[in-house]
């Protein structure tokens, strides 16, 4: 989530002043429906949120809301507000709210997007991809970048499904003559990486081993076809932000604004569901952040 902010920051040519609150209880148990207690609010270990005031407040997560008010309402409404997702109480306790089109969600301060808000733009993933492709010199393309997330509250990624897609994976790259490049989450779970190690072997392959900086963006620049699994938002959204042919390995599961966000996005041929195989095509890359961008950029502009 954090990472939608920093964004949406780099967008506006701003380097941002990073905050993490977390609530304490019972704010955290009631929140964002109960709106007192000041900093309170917020355990020990948060961010303090001190004068001087930012001009500019960019939010996202539910722990979030309650700093967005408070520093609202201190700064006598002189910073401005930009909320990334739904906060479930009426957009019009801040100067802008910025949501997924999934979410249904409406307003004349509602800004919808197509997927989420991400850092990817075409110098970050060019420079990432230069700074690690000495690591893959003995791997031959094409590269496919595999961005595997884990089982959430929405979808299940065990080992029998591990095990399906591995073996996708291998057939895919084999017929193709190419290597994978696969970096894995913290969902991920031992027991799947264990499944990947052992079923790739014999397959080309580089995967990332949660030591050091994870290559996810140089892998996203590296690559010439890109499969993700279907349970991040975020991750699905960055890969269909780079242009390349993306590919979506559909977990069992879904909710109605996740399958919302996967239709929408098959329909605009943006993306298209993993079934072993792999094609080139071309669509417009999504640019959901420099839109929204523009918009905060407008509302930062002095009232005439």
């Amino acid at each position: 989530m954090e990472s939608q902010c920093i964004g949406l920051a780099e967008a506006l040519g701003l380097e941002p002043e990073i905050k993490r609150v977390r609530l304490r209880t019972p704010w955290h148990e009631l929140t964002p429906y109960v709106r007192f207690g000041g900093r309170l609010q917020f355990t020990s270990k948060s961010s303090r949120l001190v004068p001087p005031w930012p001009d500019l407040l960019i939010a996202t997560g539910r722990h979030s809301v309650a700093a967005s008010l408070l520093v609202r309402r201190l700064s006598k409404r002189q910073t401005r507000t930009v909320q990334l997702q739904n906060p479930v109480i009426a957009p019009s306790h801040f100067d802008l709210v910025v949501v997924p089109r999934h979410d249904n969600l409406s307003g004349p301060n509602v800004v919808s997007t197509r997927g989420a808000l991400n850092r990817v733009t075409p110098t970050l993933i060019r420079d990432s991809a230069a700074a690690i492709a000495w690591r893959f010199q003995h791997l031959t393309r094409p590269f496919i970048a595999v961005l595997i997330g884990g089982a959430n509250a929405a979808y299940r990624l065990g080992p029998d499904e591990m095990q399906s897609l591995v073996e996708q994976l291998g057939a895919v790259a084999r017929e193709m003559g190419g290597s994978l490049l696969i970096t894995t989450s913290r969902r991920t779970g031992e027991e799947n990486i264990e499944i990947l190690k052992s079923g790739l072997v014999g397959v080309p392959h580089y995967l990332w081993n949660n030591q050091g900086e994870n290559p996810y963006f140089g892998f996203l620049g590296l690559a010439d076809f890109i499969v993700a699994t279907s349970d991040s938002v975020n991750m699905v959204s960055e890969a269909a932000s780079t242009g390349k042919p993306m590919y979506v390995a559909e977990l069992p599961g879904g909710t109605p604004k996740f399958d919302r966000f996967h239709q929408s996005l098959y329909a605009e041929h943006i993306t298209w569901p993993f079934r072993g195989r792999l094609d080139p095509y071309t669509y417009q890359p999504l640019d959901d952040v420099g839109m929204v961008a523009e918009k905060v950029r407008a509302l930062l502009q002095p009232a005439r």
